[in-house]
């Protein structure tokens, strides 16, 4: 099958779809497919991002005006075009072939429908992701990284149902135990200092992360005895002022280590030293951190709710994020008493296979072409 892959913009800088787009493409190559893969150029935008100020508008016409004569021309050639981020669904509309759209969450959509009073999105956003709801709507198939995600569609969009199916990602990365004299041996030319009692925490700071909340609940970890001395390491993208303000405010700015720009090695030493990946989320598409750290053996605490649960499956200690007590009692009581989770967590990480995404995958292109020569006829 012939499958061009439209991946995100350049200077989006959004690490993660770009790293998403590449693992598609790997693995439908290995796969046997015919795969060409094609993102917007920076035309008029210039710089190293477009996130800001100017740059900002200047990348909007790259992506989504100057982009799509070159998409119509690109999508004569392909059987499916695959746009591999919903938040360029509504590229779905400029082409005459059958589409399918990775949605990763439905966050964003339901900031701007007014739907989650905790994330208000003002008037341009608001119009974008109606735009990007349009998109969705237009599309041939959509396939969701999780069964929450599949849910979330159907519920905020009222999508068919039977044009949707669910591919749970791939590990972008081979992660897996690394030994403890590697592993520290590395962390330890980062930050020398570091020894093993600590957590570890991974995220950017998108409300739904919940960076203050894992601040919240070392705290109360650090009250028990057992844990008056660890660290916390709370690492990802750099601390904006509130965060900074919440470890001030809680008086642990002394036993909180920032770190960003890790590599992936780094990230796999991380996994396999810590006491526990702290990851208090209060909504997902999916979860890539629970993977990851599992897949290294690492005990994962995450939110006892969906999708986090359908990725830690029974190999993660899961808590209640808005109550940092009762998490952190509950952190006490079954961190020790589960020691046995590490081989758990490497097993049930086991299900997130380059080879699982990739079938999951070809039957959504086949459903997505299928349906459209039914269509035709």
């Amino acid at each position: 099958m012939k499958i061009l892959l439209i991946a995100n913009y350049t200077l989006s800088k959004q690490e993660s779809m770009q790293r998403f787009a590449d693992m598609l493409t790997e693995g439908l190559l290995a796969d046997g497919h015919d795969v060409h893969v094609m993102r917007p150029k920076a035309i008029l935008c210039r710089g190293e991002q477009a996130e800001h100020g100017l740059n900002k508008w200047l990348g909007y016409i790259d992506r989504f005006f100057l982009f799509r004569w070159q998409l119509k021309q690109a999508a004569k050639w392909a059987d499916v075009v695959h746009i591999c981020d919903h938040s360029n669904a509504m590229y779905a509309k400029w082409i005459n072939k059958p589409s399918l759209v990775t949605c990763h969450d439905l966050l964003a959509i339901q900031s701007g429908l007014g739907l989650i009073e905790t994330n208000k999105t003002g008037f341009t956003g608001r119009g974008l992701q109606k735009w990007i709801a349009s998109g969705l709507l237009a599309c041939t198939h959509v396939t969701c990284v999780s069964k929450n995600t599949r849910d979330e569609l159907i519920k905020t969009l009222d999508f068919p149902r039977e044009q949707t199916s669910i591919a749970y990602n791939a590990l972008n990365y081979p992660y897996s135990p690394m030994s403890q004299g590697e592993a520290w041996a590395l962390l330890n030319k980062r930050l020398p200092d570091l020894k093993p009692s600590y957590f570890f925490h991974l995220g950017g700071n998108q409300w739904y992360k919940n960076r203050k909340g894992v601040a919240e609940i070392f705290f109360q970890l650090i009250q028990y005895p057992e844990y008056k001395d660890h660290k916390l390491v709370l690492a990802g993208k750099p601390w904006p002022d509130d965060l900074k303000d919440k470890i001030n405010t809680l008086g642990i700015k002394n036993q909180v280590i920032g770190i960003n720009d890790l590599t992936n090695e780094e990230i796999r030493a991380f996994y396999s030293t810590t006491g526990a990946l702290i990851f208090p989320s209060l909504q997902e598409g999916f979860g890539w951190p629970i993977a990851e750290a599992q897949a290294c053996g690492c005990i994962v605490i995450t939110t006892g709710r969906a999708p986090m649960t359908e990725v830690g499956g029974e190999a993660a200690i899961y808590v209640e994020p808005e109550i940092p007590a009762q998490a952190a009692e509950i952190i006490h009581k079954k961190l020790n008493a589960r020691k046995d989770l590490t081989t758990e967590s490497i097993e049930n990480a086991k299900r997130f296979s380059m080879k699982a995404m990739i079938s999951a995958y070809t039957t959504g292109y086949k459903k997505a072409y299928s349906m459209d020569r039914d269509n035709i006829k």
